[in-house]
């Protein structure tokens, strides 16, 4: 999410944010600690819609700004209550029927209803509305073949407004985790007037209607968003901050130099940079404020499973197995990340321990050079132009450099390393993604199904990779509507096993942690979905 430049001085760090950010000028000390976050969210925000976000800038941004059914709790990672108070489910576990607050309402005065709830599920599926993200509710009855455009009318969808407070949901088959997905953007009430009103526009902060803890007060493009607290919030008074800035620097390096001149309380998306570990755990008073946790996120190496020569089986192996993820880990990473061989992150259910049960494709460089061979490119001869394509970022710029070294080193191949801007990185992975190509998954909610069917059956929006297999896509959707958790684990293994094995259709590389520094004025939350409540974020007096 940030820039290719590797090093600024401080002295350019400090011209920077004097151009980018100029509502962060005052320090915390002049400012005496106010109501008042001041974040960097490292990128513009790709969308604000929640039919249409896809990634954790443009999520964070909805759940500040909207309401679900239902929620995470930060700390326990139990489904709880909002929008809805509590729910019945029909003894065949296919009928959800949500009890609605009656004190929630719009920014624009008008009550939020049920009926706002149906209407944003519906919209999320409609077809023209394109939702890269409509696929996780397929689950509900009709919703698949509304999306695909094999129905046209809507009213087949199994999503119906009662009353006003009613919601019932009817599914296709039982699914336990379906809480999990009510807690979801892609199921958030959709302001229709609003939507239809301003069409493509309607999340601009003149035409924007919400309902959740914050107002958007500002969006300046590419430079800030500025939230202020929502007065008429159903749990205002819960609310931690008044306003929260946030800026767009895009350099993590000058995003640490924000934090260390007072200007920035905690550094959120950018974590801190990997050249500057070292020196914080060394700090006296930095590393008082560092946190380093776990976090469900798996960081992986897609491969284009239809583009030469990544169609073929052995190459993929061939890249995977010259990749030694211990010493990225150790030497370029340092935040006691974990080596990932399969996809699906340590704590979520359905996690398989590759190397335990050994799945997936381990470093081993005489292996790789035999992949590479017997897919008929011995010691690299023969194969085209290959590129690994990154979001602009110093960290994942690294991460690149060392990985490119690896396979010169241990295959022989030349590899071009490329970068664009989040936004358009995503754009790109959607229409055309390259031959590799990094990226990352947090979860939605802890169950596998999150994992392998939402991001890797042949139908998801998510799945960059272009990786299509039968059996694969048989066992997910099996495992969606198995009731017993036994063989659950067991068809999600077989999954990995095709995903990251025999198939090895991407490279996993390793398990997530949060690497955060946080001033000690700041009470905020460390949620190991990695998503943001800041509204339970609180600037001690």
């Amino acid at each position: 999410m940030q820039p290719s430049r590797r090093y600024l001085t401080l002295l350019s760090s400090l011209v920077i944010l004097a151009m980018i950010v100029p509502f962060l000028a005052c320090s915390r000390a002049e400012e005496g600690r106010g109501a008042e976050l001041n974040l960097n969210l490292g990128t513009e925000p790709p969308t604000l819609d929640p039919a249409l976000a896809t990634d954790v800038v443009s999520v964070d941004m909805a759940r500040s700004l909207f309401v679900g059914l239902t929620d995470v709790d930060d700390k326990t990672s139990q489904i709880i209550p909002d929008l809805a108070t509590k729910w019945d489910i029909s003894p065949d576990g296919k009928v959800y029927t949500f009890h609605l607050r009656k004190d929630v309402r719009w920014s624009d005065g008008k009550p939020v209803t049920a009926g706002d709830v149906e209407y944003g599920i519906k919209r999320t599926l409609d077809p023209a509305t394109a939702s890269e993200y409509a696929h996780v509710l397929n689950i509900i009855k009709g919703a698949e073949d509304f999306n695909s455009g094999k129905v046209k009318d809507s009213a087949t969808v199994g999503v119906k407004s009662k009353d006003d407070y009613t919601l019932e949901i009817t599914l296709r088959e039982a699914a336990v985790y379906f809480p999990m997905i009510a807690s979801l953007w892609v199921t958030f009430p959709q302001p229709r007037e609003a939507i239809e009103k301003h069409k493509e526009k309607w999340t601009e902060p003149a035409n924007i209607v919400t309902n959740g803890p914050y107002l958007l007060s500002a969006w300046e493009h590419e430079k800030s968003v500025i939230l202020k607290k929502n007065p008429n919030y159903y749990a205002a008074k819960d609310v931690g901050t008044e306003t929260i800035n946030f800026a767009m620097v895009r350099e993590a390096s000058t995003a640490l130099t924000m934090y260390e001149n007072g200007q920035l309380d905690s550094l959120y998306q950018t974590g801190v940079p990997l050249e500057d570990i070292d020196r914080v755990k060394k700090d006296p008073k930095l590393s008082k404020e560092l946190l380093i946790a776990p976090q469900l996120s798996t960081y992986y190496y897609g491969f284009n499973n239809s583009k030469a020569p990544f169609d073929k089986p052995l190459v993929r192996k061939a890249f995977t197995a010259a990749i030694d993820r211990q010493t990225l880990i150790d030497t370029v990473l340092k935040g006691e990340q974990k080596p990932a061989q399969t996809f699906t992150a340590i704590g979520v259910f359905g996690h398989v321990d590759g190397v335990k049960e050994k799945i997936g494709v381990p470093f081993d460089p005489a292996a790789a050079r035999k992949y590479l061979a017997d897919a008929g490119y011995p010691d690299g001869k023969g194969l085209p132009e290959i590129t690994l394509a990154y979001n602009t970022s110093e960290g994942h710029k690294k991460i690149a450099e060392a990985i490119q070294a690896m396979w010169k080193r241990h295959l022989g191949v030349d590899v071009k390393v490329a970068n664009q801007e989040w936004k358009v990185f995503l754009k790109t992975l959607q229409t055309d993604p390259p031959q590799v190509f990094r990226m990352g998954w947090s979860a939605d909610y802890p169950d596998a199904n999150n994992w392998l069917n939402d991001v890797f059956h042949s139908k998801s929006g998510s799945n960059y990779a272009r990786f299509k297999n039968p059996k694969f896509d048989e066992l997910v959707e099996k495992a969606a509507v198995e009731p017993d958790s036994g063989k659950r684990l067991g068809l999600y293994k077989e999954a990995e096993k095709i995903l990251v094995d025999s198939e090895a259709a991407i490279a996993p590389i390793y398990f997530y942690t949060q690497v955060q520094l946080t001033k000690p004025y700041l009470e905020r939350t460390h949620p190991a979905f990695g998503g943001e409540h800041f509204k339970n974020w609180k600037i001690k007096k």
